[in-house]
């Protein structure tokens, strides 16, 4: 499944820290993790400084590593950065899909349901999908990188939000705003995508955190 001891390690180690086994700000004894992985600490090494560019992960000077603290300011600009980029790229997505795309998303759209209060790591993959089939299909390639970053570092931060649970409710509503989005794409309605996606965002787990952080 994974070409490299390196990329197996990268995606375990991240499998962690985004399930909640490493939690924020844990120290990460390489040794230790090494040896329970099967692996020396050079391929965990290289993992970590993959985790260390994406934010997940913070590397010190002596070989230390820990998973990097959930930080208010950090909450809240990943959610001003989202509020301008995420329906800016659903507005192009509506313009620019191809055929392609749409069997991209609408195969996507099958596995995604709003998150339980404790996702597994499929859980969280498949929403990630979702939105990364739509990012996509902008065709606007600088958008989706700095998009798959910023998804990248707000995943802790939906963790957190989901820590104070979700009624059934508005777990229906945001698998409803998931259906719409697509349809929306799909049709070529840009500016009714942009706004849905604004609003989308502006009560997403990634708003809840930010604001739970800055209390």
């Amino acid at each position: 499944m994974f070409q490299t001891k390196a990329e197996f390690a990268y995606h375990e180690v991240r499998r962690r820290v985004l399930t909640g086994v490493l939690a924020p700000g844990a120290v990460i004894n390489q040794g230790a993790l090494a040896e329970e992985l099967g692996l020396s600490t050079t391929p965990l090494r290289e993992a970590l400084k993959r985790l260390g560019a994406e934010g997940l992960v913070e590397l010190g000077a002596h070989r230390d590593a820990r998973v990097t603290e959930l930080r208010a300011e950090e909450a809240r600009d990943l959610l001003e950065v989202r509020r301008a980029l995420d329906p800016l790229a659903v507005r192009l997505a509506a313009r620019r899909r191809t055929d392609e795309d749409v069997r991209a998303m609408r195969e996507a759209a099958v596995d995604l349901h709003a998150l339980p209060s404790n996702p597994a790591y499929d859980e969280l993959l498949a929403h990630r999908r979702f939105h990364a089939a739509l990012y996509r299909a902008s065709h606007n390639t600088p958008l989706v990188e700095a998009l798959d970053g910023l998804w990248d570092k707000t995943d802790r931060y939906r963790r957190l939000a989901l820590e104070t649970g979700r009624d059934d409710a508005e777990r229906a509503r945001k698998d409803h705003e998931h259906a719409t989005l697509l349809d929306l794409v799909v049709t070529g309605d840009g500016n009714a995508a942009a706004a849905l996606m604004l609003a989308h965002v502006e009560t997403s787990l990634g708003a809840l955190a930010a604001r739970r952080l800055s209390r």
